[in-house]
């Protein structure tokens, strides 16, 4: 048994195409795409976990529901089913059977795929075959077979090595003599990604009217909800004050179909039903995610990204569309941006899962093909994302060789098109994700704050799926784009003296008078809180207008471009002064800007190698919260704010833990802060964390459908349950 167990690790280790069903009759019924998509996501793990020191000198059995020791070590079994498509091979069923010199069958018209698309070894052992099968044209389709997508889906070029072909059934049986052999060439891809799948332009509308342009006199249909808070309600008119704090809050509506609920409409049956289901539509996507899979992605986190992708894949809508970069030494694209339909989804894990860990880390090649695919598309969904994942450092544009540069120029990664700072309108958002502790986290902070994105630190491999589950939770809910704030003074003395926004765009006239915000898109339910300082003037009226709010917006849906106005902001100007109560919502906020102005400048001192003088900022900056107004009311973002800090310093304790987990830490909290939206970091996807600031209900509905998969099988239990406390260890490159 043991000798059997071992090849079937082997064979499962070397991420092969390579799955049987969940029990073995005679059915030759194909899979749906959700069974494909579970064997997928199970066999994935098998070997991740026996790659690991679970600290158990035992190896780990088989999962009984995945049969597979009797699949791998019966060589009757092993005949009985085709290791690509997952189906039943039977003599006299009118399929061609192709048995290679290694002993293994497979369908024919299967293996005749991978051939033709320039693979010429056993997907199960991996031998190297030297009698190679031809599939030519044929007229009959195979009955009880699913069709092929009307996509071209491209799969070759210098990658082809690095990664498996896309196992799919072809159209037809073939018809050729098994005696004739031939090596097809390979396909190239197309010089411009205009391929993509067009869009479904019978989705249904929004009921809203369409002549209604503004939303000042309907509050039914507002996406957006503007207040203001003043410091102070009432300061004395015999004194002038600058700096005067003004508080801008927006919040975006609730989404009436949630991220969880969206995707829950095309999802298998057994997944967890956590809300009823609602038939409004929502934003559609375009999301490009773009994968290292480079050597050190080899083994736990090769298997681990495939179950996180088919996640994502299973819970994209039908409307919504997805392509897949590859990237190691060079990158590729492994479809077009293509429609999460039943067979898109199908199409789409298949794909995922014939990747193999090889080469190089050339990230910014990955990111060049991403930002192709998003400019050369004919069509456009609403919403566009960019998902980015490595877990090493590029060795080819950076500090790679012939860069001969003082320091990393991280510019260099972003094509121009992504690092639209200097580019006209609101970019491409890249969401980067630092995959264990070997990462650049530098580069991948800076590719996400130049485009826009978000940067998440990935400590544990085991979070990966409720990471990216947070991310498409967010990205699956949007319900404002293109938001642009303006504040303008209203008293003629009055002047904006500075606008505290975070990394989003902001400006001040010359002249004083009105300010300017680029927030970009919202999520349902996401909150932006902006401090606007203003000079006040001495008044010998008892009452001071200061400034008035107005947001510009588009709404995703109709793409019509709303506008919304606040009410004016006035302050009482009494002649003597009476009790000063601080508005503990300006309080509050900028406890959060002086946290991480303190956390920015912790990791300058440390960067410096300071740790010591870093601690100490953290631990002043925790002093200093404890004395506001907030904490004495025990406010829960001062509360998350303070847990924060003390996790930073925990991890300034040492260089080599600076090096390890610190600065990614530090990076993605200042990311989340910076731009007001959740990040993955630490243990922050965990209900029970302290550090979840700017988390949405769709977020969290999606958190919980992750993590409801991951463990709502015996599987997944037996096998994540070491994972979650496991932490990854630095692997040689």
């Amino acid at each position: 048994m043991g000798s059997k167990w071992k090849k079937a690790k082997v064979a499962l280790g070397l991420n092969l195409c390579m799955f049987v069903p969940k029990t073995l009759d005679d059915s030759d019924s194909s899979p749906s795409h959700t069974e494909v998509s579970e064997r997928l996501s199970n066999a994935a793990l098998l070997p991740a976990a026996e790659n690991m020191d679970m600290g158990s000198s035992t190896p780990t059995a088989p999962v009984p529901s995945l049969k597979l020791s009797r699949s791998v070590s019966s060589s009757k079994s092993s005949k009985q089913t085709c290791a690509i498509c997952l189906t039943k091979m039977k003599q006299g069923s009118g399929q061609a059977i192709f048995t290679a010199e290694c002993s293994h069958s497979f369908h024919f018209h299967c293996i005749a795929s991978n051939v033709k698309h320039g693979n010429q070894i056993c997907p199960v052992c991996r031998a190297k075959w030297k009698e190679i099968p031809f599939s030519g044209p044929s007229l009959d389709p195979i009955q009880g077979r699913m069709s092929p997508s009307p996509i071209n889906w491209p799969q070759n070029d210098a990658l082809m090595a690095l990664v498996h072909p896309l196992p799919l059934p072809l159209p037809h049986p073939p018809r050729r003599d098994l005696s004739r052999r031939h090596i097809v060439p390979l396909y190239q891809e197309p010089g411009i990604f205009n391929d993509d799948e067009s869009l479904n332009h019978e989705t249904v509308v929004s009921e809203r009217s369409p002549c209604n342009k503004s939303t000042e006199d309907n509050d039914s249909v507002r996406e957006l909800e503007i207040k203001t808070y003043p410091e102070v309600s009432a300061a004395p008119g015999s004194n002038s004050y600058s700096n005067f704090t003004v508080l801008v809050h927006l919040k975006a509506a609730t989404a009436s179909t949630t991220a969880a609920e969206a995707g829950s409409q095309n999802v298998s049956r057994n997944q967890p039903s956590l809300t009823q289901i609602s038939q409004t539509p929502r934003a559609p996507v375009d999301l490009v995610t773009v994968l290292d899979i480079s050597g050190s992605m080899a083994g736990t986190k090769l298997a681990l990204l495939k179950r996180a992708m088919g996640f994502v894949i299973q819970n994209l809508g039908s409307n919504d569309r997805l392509s897949v970069i590859a990237f190691s030494s060079t990158a590729r694209r492994l479809f077009p941006l293509s429609r999460m339909t039943d067979s898109g989804r199908q199409q789409a894990l298949l794909a995922v899962n014939s990747l193999v860990a090889n080469g190089g880390t050339n990230i910014a090649e990955g990111l060049r093909k991403g930002a192709k695919i998003m400019e050369d598309r004919k069509e456009k969904n609403p919403v566009a994302s960019i998902i980015l994942l490595s877990d090493g450092q590029d060795n080819y544009t950076v500090n790679g060789p012939g860069t001969n540069q003082p320091q990393p120029n991280y510019q260099l990664l972003l094509p121009t098109s992504l690092g639209g700072r200097d580019n006209l309108g609101f970019q491409i958002p890249v969401h980067a994700f630092g995959f264990g502790t070997d990462h650049d986290a530098l580069s991948m902070h800076s590719i996400s704050e130049m485009s826009g994105g978000t940067f998440s630190f990935i400590e544990t491999e085991a979070v990966l799926q409720d990471a990216f589950a947070q991310c498409i939770g967010g990205l699956l809910s949007v319900v404002v784009q293109e938001l642009q704030v303006e504040i303008e003074c209203i008293h003629p003395n009055l002047s904006l003296s500075s606008l505290k926004a975070g990394s989003y765009p902001s400006r001040v006239r010359a002249d004083g008078r009105k300010g300017f915000i680029d927030v970009g898109d919202l999520y349902a339910d996401e909150e932006r809180d902006f401090l606007v300082s203003v000079d006040v003037p001495a008044t010998s009226s008892n009452e001071t207008s200061l400034l008035k709010v107005k947001c510009v917006y588009k709404d995703p849906l109709t793409q019509e471009t709303m506008t919304l106005e606040s009410e004016e902001v006035k302050i009482e100007r009494p002649e003597q002064a009476g009790q000063v109560v601080m508005s503990l919502e300006v309080d509050r906020q900028r406890n959060r800007l002086q946290a991480a102005e303190a956390m920015a400048q912790a990791r300058l001192a440390a960067e410096q190698g300071d740790l010591s003088g870093a601690g100490l900022i953290l631990e002043n900056c925790r002093k200093m919260l404890a004395e506001t107004i907030s904490a004495k009311s025990h406010d829960r973002l001062c509360v998350a704010l303070d847990a924060e800090l003390k996790e930073m310093q925990e991890r300034m304790a040492s260089r080599h833990v600076y090096e390890a987990s610190g600065r990614a830490y530090i990076l993605s909290g200042l990311s989340s802060h910076s731009w007001q939206r959740a990040t993955a970091r630490g243990d922050s996807t965990d209900s029970s964390s302290l550090v979840r600031a700017y988390q949405t209900p769709s977020m969290t509905q999606m958190l919980t459908r992750s993590q409801a998969m991951l463990l709502g099988s015996p599987s997944g239990q037996r096998l994540l349950q070491p994972l979650l406390s496991f932490r990854s260890q630095p692997s040689p490159r």
